[in-house]
């Protein structure tokens, strides 16, 4: 399998390429079972993250970047948008997204007792990668429909047009390939 060689907060990594269809491919960045990368990515990302009560991630990818965010920020308290409503949510709020990774629609879900925390707090957004951003605003819907106030979006990594948004605060980078792993220009 091909790979792109990468350094993320300072730790070198290979990324494989990963064919999404015919024409194009990924770089898969997975950072479950990587503490040194998810350590390195999270004290860098608060570094430069603005002043936040709370931060959010979508499930799953990015649930390990909040949780070392948050222990590393002091043990503060993070929210996940859940794939599915758990039995032990007290009332959800839901909203669909589409995702380049995720074949076909999906439903994003926060718990009420959770949006209840987010009223009037000022939330920061955090995920693994941004690229079509389709995440990302679905995320920005249940912190807006909970009435968190969204002080600032981050990523580790963003990719394609993602790379073009001033409103995202990420650490590097990650090329387009084609299906051939070429980097696509």
């Amino acid at each position: 399998m091909k790979t792109y060689p990468m350094t993320i907060a300072g730790v070198k990594r290979e990324l494989p390429i990963c064919p999404l269809n015919d024409k194009i491919a990924i770089g898969a960045f997975v950072i479950f079972g990587d503490p040194e990368l998810t350590t390195a990515c999270a004290q860098k990302l608060l570094s430069l993250a603005p002043e936040y009560d709370y931060v959010i991630t979508a499930e799953a990818k990015g649930i390990p970047l909040a949780h070392e965010m948050g222990r590393l920020a002091g043990n503060r308290k993070y929210f996940v948008a859940r794939k599915k409503a758990k039995a032990y949510m007290t009332g959800v709020f839901e909203v669909t997204v589409n995702s380049i990774t995720t074949a076909g629609e999906q439903k994003l879900y926060l718990d009420s007792a959770d949006a209840e925390l987010m009223k009037g707090s000022k939330i920061l957004i955090v995920d693994d990668v941004i690229s079509t951003g389709e995440s990302l605003r679905a995320v920005e819907q249940l912190v807006a429909e909970a009435g968190g106030i969204i002080v600032g979006k981050m990523a580790i990594l963003a990719e394609g047009d993602a790379q073009k948004r001033e409103d995202l605060i990420y650490l590097e980078k990650l090329p387009l390939f084609t299906a051939d792993g070429e980097v696509l220009e």
